[in-house]
């Protein structure tokens, strides 16, 4: 028997769905992604089992990533490839590359996805990417060894740090002028902000610190130190960064020192010290803020820390020195 043939209208609308239900299926999985240096590839673990679900090949020396706008795809700085590679959630895999320029290492979104901000390290330049067209719109001059870029909550503003200045600059947006040049700590590396926009916290390698700026005015408010018993100062090197939505907790790691900070922002006060692994570099927190993710560079794997009561639920062996971690929950 000759079976009826689908209308063309009908068959469209048919894949149409289909494509739909699989964009669908491609967000929110509970996926979670650790980019590893030394292996040039990202790791993607199952959010409830922690098990390897697949390693995607990316160019060499995978640093810093995040989420689209959409949550759909993964961007991945691969450093020594000088490019960000994009990885369809759906499909576990690389799909394309943007050139980003020579040593790129940390990059942030514009307000509307459409533009990539990226450090330039070896050049002391950020560079202004159009996602869409994969071209260079504009390079933007700042101190030596850029590393942090925090787009503020307007837009408006962009915040490089320069590691060697000591200096976090100021950038208005539209213009991509230079507004300020702020002298922070000793070493300073990346940013998050409050969820009002009023603050920027910058943590300092070297000088065990955070500063606290006013995102209005420029000006430094105040200086968080840490000092968790039995290491030296030089020790603690706070680098990581991640702070609540409801802007009452920062969680800071502190490299060398091993352990991440538990920081009050209203009071500036350290709450707690969390044992992680070692060289605690990376942070992040999941949807419901439960749980905290630190990738912990020399020891190859990520600490899941339980944020109501401080405790590491486990650790999880990952790839080879380990940077950066997201999660699509």
């Amino acid at each position: 028997m000759t079976r009826p043939k689908t209308p063309i209208r009908t068959l469209a609308a048919l894949l149409s769905l289909g494509l739909c239900a699989g964009a669908a299926l491609a967000k929110d999985t509970g996926y979670l992604f650790v980019s590893s240096e030394n292996d040039n590839a990202v790791t993607v673990l199952d959010g409830k089992s922690f098990q390897v679900v697949k390693t995607i090949a990316t160019g060499e020396r995978p640093r810093d990533m995040k989420l689209s706008a959409d949550r759909s795809q993964v961007f991945v700085i691969a450093s020594n490839s000088e490019r960000v590679d994009v990885i369809d959630i759906g499909k576990l895999e690389v799909v394309r590359s943007i050139d980003v320029g020579e040593d790129p290492e940390m990059f942030a979104f514009g307000k509307d996805g459409s533009r990539l901000y990226v450090s330039n390290e070896e050049d002391a330049q950020v560079s202004v990417i159009d996602v869409a067209a994969n071209k260079v719109l504009a390079k933007i001059e700042v101190g030596e060894e850029p590393e942090g870029v925090l787009v503020g909550k307007d837009g408006s503003r962009l915040y490089v740090t320069s590691e060697v200045a000591n200096m976090v600059h100021v950038i208005d947006t539209a213009s991509n002028a230079i507004l300020a040049n702020v002298v922070v700590g000793n070493r300073p590396r990346r940013f998050a902000d409050t969820p009002d926009g009023g603050e920027v916290w910058v943590t300092n390698e070297l000088g065990a610190s955070v500063t606290v700026l006013d995102a209005k005015t420029n000006v430094v408010k105040e200086t968080v130190t840490f000092a968790p018993k039995g290491f030296r100062s030089d020790d603690v090197t706070p680098v990581g960064i991640a702070m609540t939505r409801d802007g009452k907790t920062a969680y800071v790691t502190l490299g060398r020192a091993n352990h991440v900070a538990v920081v009050d922002v209203a009071t500036r006060k350290v709450r707690d010290y969390v044992l992680v692994g070692n060289r605690a570099w990376g942070a992040t927190l999941n949807r419901d803020e439960s749980m905290l993710v630190v990738v912990n560079g020399l020891s190859d794997d990520i600490s899941l820390v339980d944020t109501r009561t401080n405790k590491v639920l486990r650790s999880v062996p990952v790839g080879r020195v380990p940077h950066t971690a997201v999660i699509d929950d």
